[in-house]
């Protein structure tokens, strides 16, 4: 049986100028949809992202690419950079800067789970 990918936006189409308008200055959390960065992070599972984290190689990020927003791991690529996901079913796609990258996420939690909470910047 073959497994059929989709693509899952972070929000509805035609709402991203919403989270353009947001303070650059404030964190925000997106609940994980799709199974693009498993096994890390996993579906239902929530993330907050800081739009003004520092963005270093390794660090999981929100990025606007092609009009799309997308939830990748950031890697060093010779002189640029590649959004990957942890899923090898997905394609990465590389930049030559990292102004595409829109946040770094600091944590993820499940939903009702206090314990269940890892954080990625201390």
């Amino acid at each position: 049986m073959t497994r059929q990918h989709r693509i899952i936006p972070i929000m509805p189409l035609g709402e991203s100028e919403e989270l353009d308008a947001c303070s650059s200055a404030e964190p925000f959390a997106l609940m994980v949809l799709g199974d693009s960065m498993e096994p890390e992070f996993v579906e239902g599972e929530v993330i907050l992202i800081e739009p003004e984290g520092l963005a270093t190689d390794g660090s999981y990020v929100l990025a606007q690419l092609a009009g799309e927003w997308i939830f990748r791991q950031l890697i060093r690529q010779g002189a640029g950079w590649r959004l990957q996901a942890l899923n090898p079913a997905y394609p990465a796609a590389d930049i030559p800067d990292l102004g595409a990258v829109k946040g770094v996420i600091i944590q993820k939690s499940k939903p009702g789970r206090r314990r269940a909470t890892k954080r990625y910047v201390t």
